[in-house]
């Protein structure tokens, strides 16, 4: 089941593959994503810290999926979806400061300079390359995450567990 999600396969997809119900695809996703435990945080790393845009039952409901990736593995450290503020991006930089980071390169989206200290927040240029390849690579081997798609995410839980087994699983 993991494998076929993470090729690109919608839900009802996997159902018809596997011969199964919707429900018990959705039921099983859960029991996976349940049973995946988020890795350790090692002190001072190098992190990159992301934002990738998608929806939740229509286009207008906009959500933002808030990643940090370690710079040296390309491991994803803690995500979290919500909207564009800075609640949401707490969450993931809470988790950076914990680790006592020694630099976190971001885009320049004004928050970021607000939410983490300056002596290791960089904007450099060429800062961000692994984490926005890793989003280039989210939207194609998850389905519901691409711009132009009729396939969607239907509630914010499966979308978490569905992340959870891409990044963790």
């Amino acid at each position: 089941l993991q494998k076929i999600l993470i090729e690109g396969c919608g839900i009802r997809s996997i159902a018809r593959i596997l011969t199964i119900s919707l429900t018990t695809v959705l039921k099983r996703i859960r029991s996976i994503a349940c049973k995946i435990t988020k890795p350790p945080i090692i002190q001072n790393k190098e992190y990159e810290l992301d934002e990738i845009c998608t929806y939740i039952k229509k286009k207008t409901r906009k959500y933002w999926i808030v990643y940090a990736l370690r710079k040296d593995t390309k491991e994803v450290i803690d995500f979290t979806i919500g909207n564009r503020t800075n609640r949401t991006l707490n969450v993931v930089t809470d988790t950076l400061m914990l680790s006592n980071a020694s630099k976190v390169y971001t885009d320049k989206l004004p928050n970021y300079g607000w939410l983490l200290p300056k002596e290791i927040h960089c904007t450099k240029r060429h800062g961000t390359n692994h984490i926005e390849r890793k989003n280039l690579s989210l939207r194609t081997h998850l389905k519901r995450l691409n711009r132009r798609t009729i396939c969607y995410s239907k509630s914010i839980g499966i979308l978490m567990a569905c992340l959870k087994i891409y990044f963790w699983g």
